[in-house]
């Protein structure tokens, strides 16, 4: 797991830079009015790695180590380890898209954190393993990781259309929907292993 590692590292430093540096916060952070020309782009990436608080970070690469383990040697095992590197930071950039289109006239809109990273990288385990008993904090029972990725994208659509809240539900939901078609898309079985396991599971 050396990759999911060195993301957390990585992840934690900026973020930490960024705590004690406005400079450094307001140049990484998802700004869409200020993204009028391809040179501001490379925020959709940027903000991903610096975040709100100390407890916004902890909760997203607590659970980036506890999936980003299985996720990774799962494609260690297809023998394409680097994928899980593409899979996060494309991750993060597809998850902010929707957020930045949607908000290019709206000058107070900021949006940070790794949460569509996160959702992607959550949402391949779920593809290469649909059974697997997921839990948090919040959550002492585990639930089966497909039933849960269920109602996290029913809840995260149904709070990005309520709205009132300074979460980026849309990023989650997002996040999430391209990171089980990520996994489906660079499996060679394209999708066997994930139908057997889903239909054979007693």
């Amino acid at each position: 797991m050396v990759l999911t590692i060195s993301i957390i590292v990585v992840t934690a430093l900026t973020s930490f830079a960024a705590f004690n540096n406005e400079e450094i916060f307001a140049k990484l952070i998802l700004w869409p009015r200020v993204m009028d020309k391809p040179a501001e782009y490379y925020r959709l990436l940027s903000s991903g790695f610096i975040h709100a608080d100390i407890g916004h970070l902890f909760f997203n690469m607590f659970t980036l180590y506890f999936f980003g383990e299985f996720v990774e040697s799962a494609f260690s095992y297809l023998n394409t380890p680097l994928l899980f590197l593409i899979l996060y930071l494309t991750g993060i950039v597809i998850a902010s898209l929707p957020s930045f289109l949607k908000n290019r006239h709206n000058s107070y809109y900021r949006s940070l954190g790794a949460s569509g990273g996160v959702a992607a990288v959550l949402f391949a385990s779920i593809y290469f393993n649909p059974w697997a008993k997921i839990s948090f904090m919040f959550l002492p029972i585990g639930i089966p990781s497909i039933i849960f990725g269920v109602l996290y994208v029913g809840y995260s659509a149904y709070m990005d259309r309520k709205g009132g809240t300074n979460i980026n539900h849309n990023a989650h939901l997002w996040g999430g929907i391209y990171g089980f078609t990520f996994a489906f898309a660079f499996d060679p079985t394209h999708g066997r292993i994930f139908l057997d396991q889903l239909f054979q599971h007693n």
